[in-house]
């Protein structure tokens, strides 16, 4: 039910109470169930008026007005299917970018220098740094 100034929406609710004690006159019966139209109209007027209010006014169990209440909210909510719930994986994401395995080579000279070099990058420059290191004595 949509916002609407309280001197309307006290209206709607005195019209629905009127209703209520209309459908009390003219049912056959005691045990007669409430109507599922004026159920739906109190239950509607629930959204501008505290509950205990509207069970008050329309006479009826607040208990069983909350009740009622309960099942329209629930069977206006989407229903999820068992079948819709399974588990998914979803792979993680590094926040920082890991190393890749990398290349590691260990040189020697004959002078017994040796050179070790470890390089993180997929295809390190290297033909330019073994010449160096070979030709250098």
């Amino acid at each position: 039910m949509k916002s609407i100034p309280p001197a309307q929406a006290e209206h709607q609710l005195t019209q629905v109470a009127d209703r209520f004690d209309a459908w009390r006159q003219t049912r056959t019966t005691r045990a007669e169930p409430i109507p599922h139209d004026l159920w739906e109209q109190a239950i509607a007027l629930t959204a501008q008026f505290p509950l205990t209010r509207v069970a008050r006014r329309i006479r009826v169990s607040g208990g069983e007005l909350k009740k009622r209440c309960a099942a329209h909210h629930a069977a206006r909510s989407p229903l999820v299917s068992i079948a819709a719930l399974s588990f998914v994986e979803v792979p993680a994401t590094p926040i920082w970018s890991r190393p890749t395995a990398g290349t590691e080579i260990e040189l020697s000279r004959a002078d017994g220098t040796r050179l070790r070099i470890h390089s993180h990058e997929p295809q390190p420059p290297l033909v330019a740094l073994v010449r160096t290191f070979l030709e250098t004595l």
